[in-house]
């Protein structure tokens, strides 16, 4: 599972602050996560292949996570993309990407299938063999989710060592004792399956958690999920704006980590009132120890640095 930040400032571009976008790898699959203003540079300059993104999704209308979406339809429909483009969104993303396609004349040669969003309650909203998501209902000024990514689990490992002893089981037989079953001998013993399998790896989780008041309710959504982004707009210095504006500081990001008992936090969506951002990092340790910040050009994994650096 890796992680890569396109952009993690609030409110407007600047010369080096990119509003929301995250490209997710897990699995084997790939996900855009909101859409930013200059989302596809960001892509482009990150090397994030724009024909692997079947799937985007958007937290909410706010112009910090959705202004790029458009354009970068437009540019793979130049790209001469075939394959449909799921957009999972909520209700009213369907509408204000169509009227920019129409009155612009930027109809595309591929098909957009949305998912439009209304409910207040975790719903599954994708599943394939590999990789399933769930909304994550957020607390702010619009209607609003973050996601929840889950791996699904891998068949159980083969152990040879142990399955060489046995003569009676064939090549043929691998299919049945990854699938998880044990195997009878002609005698009519029975070999268990733990004896001739390896467990596999834990399945990973990656939780979005996009703009939002501290709800501490959706803990039992992310509870035990290995990495988690969570916005943190403010310091506790200026807590009092965060009912106003529905935004959440440093510390609060780490309590809601903390109480899920995250493997990481990452935290971003910083105020561009704060001159340095490492004061985040620090208020955020003071309760969540494993703590990172979102930088334009990292890339993230489970483990504990960023395995690469990209600027």
């Amino acid at each position: 599972m890796q992680l890569t930040v396109l952009g993690c400032h609030s409110a407007t571009p600047r010369v080096n602050a990119y509003p929301t976008s995250q490209y997710l790898e897990i699995n084997n699959r790939h996900f855009l996560i909101d859409c930013g203003e200059g989302t596809q540079r960001q892509m482009r300059k990150y090397k994030v292949g724009f024909s692997k993104i079947d799937h985007i999704f958007i937290s909410h209308l706010h112009g910090d996570h959705f202004f790029g979406l458009v354009g970068l339809i437009a540019t793979l429909g130049i790209l001469n993309r075939e394959k449909e483009l799921h957009i999972y969104g909520p209700k009213g993303i369907k509408e204000v990407t169509t009227l920019q396609l129409k009155f612009s004349k930027t109809w595309t040669k591929y098909a957009i299938v949305f998912h439009e969003l209304t409910s207040t309650e975790s719903e599954l909203i994708f599943e394939d063999n590999k990789v399933s998501v769930r909304t994550i209902p957020l607390n702010h000024r619009v209607y609003t989710n973050g996601f929840l990514f889950t791996e699904k689990a891998k068949p159980r490992k083969l152990h040879i060592e142990n399955i060489q002893q046995y003569d009676e089981i064939e090549t043929c037989d691998f299919h049945h004792i990854k699938a998880g079953k044990d195997f009878v001998l002609s005698t009519g013993e029975i070999v268990s399956n733990d004896e001739l399998t390896i467990d596999p790896p834990k399945p990973l989780s990656f939780a979005f958690c996009s703009d939002t008041a501290y709800k501490p309710s959706i803990i039992p959504i992310i509870k035990n999920v290995d990495l988690l982004y969570h916005e943190a707009t403010f310091l506790k210095d200026r807590e009092d704006l965060c009912e106003k504006t529905k935004h959440s500081t440093a510390e609060q990001a780490a309590s809601i980590a903390s109480q899920a008992n995250a493997g990481k936090l990452i935290i971003g969506h910083y105020s561009n009132r704060y001159k340095n951002i490492d004061d985040f990092k620090a208020e955020a340790q003071t309760v969540f120890n494993n703590t990172e910040l979102a930088e334009v050009g990292k890339r993230y994994t489970t483990d504990a640095f960023p395995v690469e650096i990209l600027n």
